[in-house]
């Protein structure tokens, strides 16, 4: 996760302003203000297929890492509980390494696969629970998450196939009736394939071609997951993250976007959008870009780009600054047609100093600061889900 310290931009889309100034006022219902936006931008509902989407089931939150808590349950289902008061039915959790991801007031059993981590106790409480949709970053269990930076193996593929695809069947058949969906993701591309966080590192060509078959791996087994359990009305896709976006669409260094994705047909494609938050016309310059490079392969008739991070730091940019930034990502995520749009996140994972006490002891990615009161976010997220309902 990284964020931007550009400026908004002074001009926006019409109907970008336009959401953002309704959005403030409980008058508009939210379906009927989403059609609005939708048709304004594109001239014809047909073109929108999210037009009848309930906004709970767009807009949700990550959990993962939190710095702090504030009950004794398991810290999982804890903040899984926080999201659903606060109306969102999309959450953004991590199958990877429970233990340092979830650590507080849980003992952790070992997992030897994908499909053994989502059936532990905790990860079952949190799958039954009344969510639409759960996007998981998720690696296989084994080996390092980004050894495919200098290639991978045939026998690390077959296995990437064997693990995705035996955890995709267990959501398939596991909650079959509960029309639930999965998206199966990794963690920003950008970052991974260079192998640090150094913007200005080019790409290796091992690296490049390492991550386009490790991707197709993982979605192969989903692939087979799906063929395998045709009959339940479970969703489970399959999705790459990119994070460095802005300097490829102008010019700059490659990236995911451009070198990777249009080498594997994905379901979707989540866009970690830090660099493009600030500035709602960018933003969706940078969805096309990426949209424009993507290989088709996705749920049918659907939007195939998601907002798969984005927040800003409230301790220091203040919460008028961090207002702005999310309603504008919002809108322009809403405008553009994005089937998901995930904030970063419920508690701030980012401390400044261990054990946090006080807000002063972390950033401030948060909807809960460690004294328990709610940011100006919660206020404005259940704000719209209030006019959802």
């Amino acid at each position: 996760m990284r964020h931007s310290k550009r400026r908004v931009g002074a001009l926006h889309p019409p109907s970008v302003v336009w959401l953002c100034r309704v959005a403030r006022s409980r008058a508009v219902a939210w379906p009927c203000m989403l059609a609005m936006v939708l048709l304004a931008a594109t001239g014809s509902l047909a073109a929108a297929p999210d037009a009848k989407r309930d906004l709970r089931d767009i807009l949700g939150v990550t959990h993962v890492a939190g710095a702090y808590h504030l009950t004794d349950k398991d810290f999982l289902n804890e903040g899984a509980d926080q999201v659903l008061a606060l109306g969102s039915r999309v959450i953004k959790l991590y199958l990877a390494r429970p233990a340092h991801d979830y650590p507080f007031n849980t003992a952790w059993p070992e997992a030897k696969s994908l499909a053994q981590m989502a059936e532990t106790e905790p990860y079952r409480r949190v799958f039954a629970k009344p969510f639409t949709t759960y996007i998981l970053t998720a690696y296989a269990v084994g080996r390092p998450d980004h050894y495919w930076t200098a290639g991978i193996s045939p026998a690390q593929k077959a296995d990437e196939t064997r693990q995705f695809r035996d955890l995709a069947r267990h959501f398939l058949i596991a909650y079959r009736g509960t029309g639930k969906t999965f998206v199966l993701q990794h963690w920003e591309g950008d970052w991974a394939i260079r192998g640090r966080t150094d913007p200005k590192a080019d790409l290796k060509p091992e690296a490049v071609a390492g991550m386009a078959e490790w991707l197709a791996a993982r979605q192969e087994g989903v692939r087979q997951a799906r063929a395998e359990a045709s009959d339940s009305n479970v969703h489970v896709y399959h999705a790459a993250e990119v994070n460095l976006v802005v300097q490829a669409m102008r010019g700059g260094r490659p990236g995911v976007a451009d070198k990777v994705l249009p080498q594997v047909a994905l379901d979707l494609v989540s866009y970690s959008a830090w660099d493009a938050q600030d500035d709602p016309k960018t933003l969706r310059a940078a969805l096309d870009f990426i949209a424009s490079h993507a290989r088709p392969g996705g749920p049918p008739g659907a939007r195939n780009v998601y907002i798969g991070e984005f927040g800003k730091p409230e301790n220091e940019f203040g919460p008028e600054r961090v207002l702005e930034t999310v309603r504008g990502t919002v809108a322009a995520g809403l405008d553009w047609g994005c089937p998901y749009i995930v904030y970063w996140q419920v508690y701030c994972n980012e401390a400044k100093t261990r054990p946090v006490r006080t807000s002063a002891d972390v950033r401030g990615f948060w909807l809960l600061r460690p004294d328990g009161t709610k940011s100006p976010v919660w206020g404005y997220f259940a704000g719209l889900f209030e006019k959802g309902r």
